[in-house]
């Protein structure tokens, strides 16, 4: 899924730049993760045998279960239509993705904005509303990481699933209401616990993200260990391991370099040590029980959808070259499997972002909600070409004088 890309160029100036240009805290850092579950109900344990694929295919064919809107298309894609163009942006896509004001140059992305799927999460959200005017409608994670979508959903007073000490309540759903699942998908101790309360489900799921649980399923199918490139407390990594058999979640090329390490006994870079401080170090990102001795043995590659594509990719080849090394080029297809999980959106917006750094800009501006994964990865592409870029999440964040109010991005 892909969120939202605004790019601008603009004269350089020290005040803009400075880290102290508004009054009061101008750097807003990113809020700690916060991974959560189900209230402890009996009906939401999910039992070592469930067939999880199979629980969400009869899911799909019950009669309280959408994922195609109810027919309001037409109104909802104009709500859109008004709340995320501008005639700015119009401009720009009119005279070849760049325009001059003045003494002033802006460049927009190639690809940018909301892509298929998070379009179509949104307008089956709006739908919902239109669709159960009286009902309550709750959701259980945001539909999407832009805060406007989010308000707005807010407006039309879509609740959020409310969380107590790390789990979600979803006792406060009633036989009748209407639960929204989000673009990045449910877990399945989530979906099974709505469809014991014969709830309506309205699925937003980005259909990439659903192909990247089928890959974990493959996996689980023949017996290997899915090492997934993504967040570990991000909603769509959380949905996907819960599809997943075995697992390991790896953030970067670090940590999946730390796992190769450990399966080669140390030969690799010698970063990984003990079975003892790997399972400390992934202790919030493996299935349960896992054992790196018993685990390893065999593994296959998914990834978060809004990841780097080039390093879910190196991080790909470096398993498979672990794997020949470690048990010869001969057996590799016994000890590695990739499928491509990469969506189609991230890659065009990442490709366009390369291309667009590839140019002389003075200042880089990245628009997208605080908590986008996808955001986060586009920004980090100008700031590792060196470029003046920032994050923010509206065009408030832009005040008088032009000091920008932005989020950093930690690499």
């Amino acid at each position: 899924m892909a969120i939202t890309l605004h790019l601008c160029r603009i004269p350089p100036r020290t005040d803009l730049f400075s880290p102290h240009s508004l009054a009061g805290s101008v750097c807003f850092r990113s809020r700690s993760s916060l991974s959560v579950k189900c209230s402890g109900d009996s009906s939401a344990a999910v039992e070592s045998d469930f067939d999880a694929k199979v629980f969400r295919k009869n899911l799909t064919r019950s009669k309280n279960y959408n994922r195609r809107g109810f027919g309001h298309k037409e109104e909802t894609l104009e709500l859109m239509n008004r709340e995320y163009t501008s005639d700015v942006i119009k401009k720009l896509k009119e005279n070849g993705f760049e325009y001059t004001w003045g003494n002033v140059t802006v460049k927009l992305a190639e690809a940018y904005g909301f892509c298929w799927g998070v379009e179509r999460a949104v307008q089956i959200a709006y739908e919902a509303r239109k669709q159960f005017p009286v009902e309550r409608i709750w959701i259980t994670n945001e539909i999407i990481h832009n805060p406007t979508v989010n308000k707005r959903l807010e407006e039309m007073e879509v609740k959020n699933i409310p969380i107590e000490e790390g789990r979600k309540q979803f006792e406060v759903v009633d036989k009748g209401d209407v639960v929204i699942l989000p673009a990045f998908g449910a877990a399945v101790d989530e979906m099974l616990s709505l469809s014991d309360r014969n709830v309506q489900i309205v699925d937003t799921t980005c259909p990439w993200v659903s192909k990247v649980w089928n890959t974990v399923e493959k996996h689980k199918k023949g017996d290997y260990t899915s090492i997934i490139h993504g967040k570990y407390a991000h909603e769509e990594t959380v949905a996907t391991a819960s599809f997943a058999g075995k697992y390991v979640i790896v953030k970067n090329m670090d940590e999946a370099s730390y796992v190769c390490d450990y399966i080669l006994g140390g030969e690799l870079n010698g970063s990984s040590s003990t079975r003892e401080a790997f399972l400390e170090k992934f202790k919030k990102a493996v299935s349960p029980g896992f054992d790196p001795d018993r685990d390893l043995i065999k593994c296959g590659i998914a990834n978060q959808t809004t990841m780097l594509k080039g390093e879910t990719e190196d991080i790909g080849k470096l398993v498979e070259k672990t794997m020949m090394r470690k048990y010869g080029v001969e057996n590799v297809n016994d000890h590695f499997v990739s499928f491509n999980t990469i969506c189609d959106a991230t890659q065009e917006r990442q490709d366009a972002m390369y291309k667009l750094v590839e140019e002389k800009l003075d200042l880089l501006l990245v628009v997208g909600g605080w908590n986008s994964s996808n955001t986060s990865h586009l920004q980090e592409i100008a700031e590792l070409r060196g470029i003046p870029s920032y994050w923010i999440d509206s065009e408030k964040r832009i005040g008088p004088g032009n000091r920008i109010a932005y989020k950093l991005n930690v690499l």
